[in-house]
C-alpha cells in the first residue's frame, strides 16, 4: 500500500478498511481484528515514558501475532503466568528475559519454568517461597504487597499478595536465604488513581526499611487503564511513580520494572461481531460471554460500540439499549449490561467493538463450538480494493 493522507488518522483507515472488508467478505464468523501500527505505538510510548523497565503482560493477550509486533517494537521482557505462557514467549523470543509474576505455582510448574529460564519470581507466602528451592543468586524474588485500598476497577488485592508484616518478614527471609530481593504490587485493573501507586510505593519503602533490605528492583505491577486520553493518563502515573520512588528511596532507589497488559494491548485489537437474530429490544450475536466477551461479565470494557449495515454503510440515527445474548445454547450468556446502538439496527448487520484487545481472545472457550478464533491484520485490507487474508 502506498502512503497515506497525512490528515487520515489511523483511527479513521482502520474504519475504513472495516468498511471494506465487511462489502467484500460479508464475514458470519466474528473476528478479531489486530491494529499492528497501534501497538508498536503504544509500546513505544510505555517504552520511553516510564521512568524504568518495562514487561508486558502475557495474561492480557498471548497472540503470536501481538507477540512478534511487540518484540519487533523493542519490548524483551515479559510477565508471564503459566509454563504454557513462557514457551509461547519462548517461541517468538528465545532470549526473552522471564517474570514468573503468578505468586502460586506447583512444584511441576516450577520445574518446568527452572528449564526455561526465568529471571525474576514473585511470592506473597512462606509456603510458596519454600517450594522455589534453591535458585541462582542472580534471580530475583519479588515479595508481593498487598493494602487495604480500591483504586482500580476490581482488586486483585483478595486473591493475591502479602500485607505489610507478612511482606516485611518474607523480605527479610528472601535476603537471607541470599538470593536477590525486590518488591511488587498491583493497585487494580483499569487503576486510574495516581495515588494508589503512590500510596503503594510508600508502603514498599516502609516494608524494606523495616525489614533491613534494599531491595534491587521495584515491579509497580499492571492496573494501566484504556480509555479516551490513556496516553495523557499514563504520563500522569508516570510522573507520580517516579516522583514516590525518588520522595520514598532518596539514598538506594530500587530498578523500577513495570508490567502493562491491558494498558498495552486493549486498542491494538477491535472485534467485528454480527447480529444473528433481532427482537424488539434485544440482539443475538456471533459471539459472547463464552467468547470474546468474556470480560464484559464483570466489568464494563473501555472502547466504543458503532453498527454497520452489510454493505458497510455505518447505521446512524437515535440509539436505543438492547439486551446483547451471545450464541450459544445458555441463558446466562447475557451482558449484563444493555449496549446503546442505532434503534434502526438490523439482522445481519455487523458491531464493531473497540478497545477490544485485552481479555478478549485470551478468554474463548468454544463452548458449543462458538467463539472468535480467526485474526485479521487491518494492514492487509485495502480500504479501496477489500483485498484481505484471514488467519486463524
Amino acid at each position: 500500500m502506498g502512503s497515506e493522507p497525512r490528515n487520515i488518522t489511523q483511527e479513521h483507515l482502520d474504519r475504513a478498511r472495516v468498511a471494506a472488508l465487511i462489502r467484500t467478505l460479508q464475514p458470519d464468523d466474528p473476528l478479531a481484528l489486530f491494529r499492528p501500527q497501534v501497538l508498536q505505538r503504544t509500546a513505544q510510548h510505555f517504552l520511553r515514558g516510564f521512568p524504568g523497565h518495562v514487561s508486558y503482560a502475557v495474561k492480557a493477550n498471548q497472540a503470536p501475532e501481538v507477540l512478534r509486533c511487540l518484540v519487533q517494537a523493542g519490548v524483551t521482557t515479559f510477565d508471564v503466568a503459566s509454563v504454557a505462557e513462557a514457551q509461547a514467549v519462548r517461541a517468538v523470543l528465545p532470549d526473552a528475559r522471564l517474570h514468573y509474576h503468578n505468586p502460586v505455582r506447583s512444584r511441576s510448574e516450577i520445574g518446568a519454568a527452572k528449564s526455561l529460564g526465568v529471571a525474576s519470581w514473585s511470592v506473597d507466602r512462606f509456603s510458596e517461597l519454600d517450594k522455589l528451592g534453591p535458585l541462582p543468586n542472580h534471580t530475583q524474588v519479588a515479595v508481593r504487597v498487598s493494602l487495604e485500598r480500591g483504586g482500580g476497577a476490581y482488586d486483585f488485592g483478595s486473591k493475591f499478595g502479602a500485607p505489610p508484616d507478612l511482606a516485611e518478614a518474607l523480605l527479610r527471609e528472601v535476603a537471607e536465604r541470599g538470593i536477590t530481593p525486590a518488591l511488587t504490587f498491583h493497585p487494580g485493573t483499569q487503576c486510574t488513581d495516581p495515588a494508589s501507586w503512590a500510596d503503594y510505593i510508600a508502603a514498599c519503602a516502609r516494608i524494606a526499611t523495616r525489614a533491613g533490605v534494599t531491595p534491587v528492583a521495584l515491579n509497580v505491577g499492571g492496573g494501566f487503564p484504556s480509555c479516551p486520553g490513556d496516553g495523557d493518563m499514563h504520563h500522569r502515573l508516570f510522573d507520580t511513580i517516579a516522583a514516590a520512588t525518588r520522595a520514598h528511596f532518596p539514598d538506594q532507589p530500587p530498578q523500577l520494572w513495570c508490567e502493562p497488559g491491558r494498558g498495552m494491548v486493549s486498542s491494538a485489537m477491535w472485534l467485528l461481531l454480527r447480529v444473528k437474530a433481532r427482537g424488539e429490544d434485544m440482539l443475538t450475536l456471533n459471539d459472547g460471554l463464552y467468547g470474546a466477551l468474556g470480560e464484559w461479565r464483570d466489568m464494563v470494557v473501555p472502547g466504543g460500540l458503532t453498527a454497520f449495515t452489510a454493505d458497510g454503510q455505518t447505521v446512524t440515527g437515535t440509539q436505543s439499549p438492547f439486551i446483547i445474548f451471545g450464541p450459544t445454547c445458555d441463558s446466562l450468556d447475557r451482558v449484563p449490561d444493555p449496549w446503546r446502538l442505532p434503534t434502526a439496527i438490523a439482522e445481519e448487520d455487523y458491531i464493531l467493538v473497540t478497545g477490544a484487545g485485552a481479555y478478549s481472545l485470551a478468554l474463548v472457550t468454544r463452548f458449543n463450538g462458538y467463539g472468535t478464533s480467526k485474526l485479521i491484520s487491518l494492514e492487509t485490507v485495502s480500504d479501496h480494493a477489500g483485498q484481505c487474508r484471514l488467519a486463524g
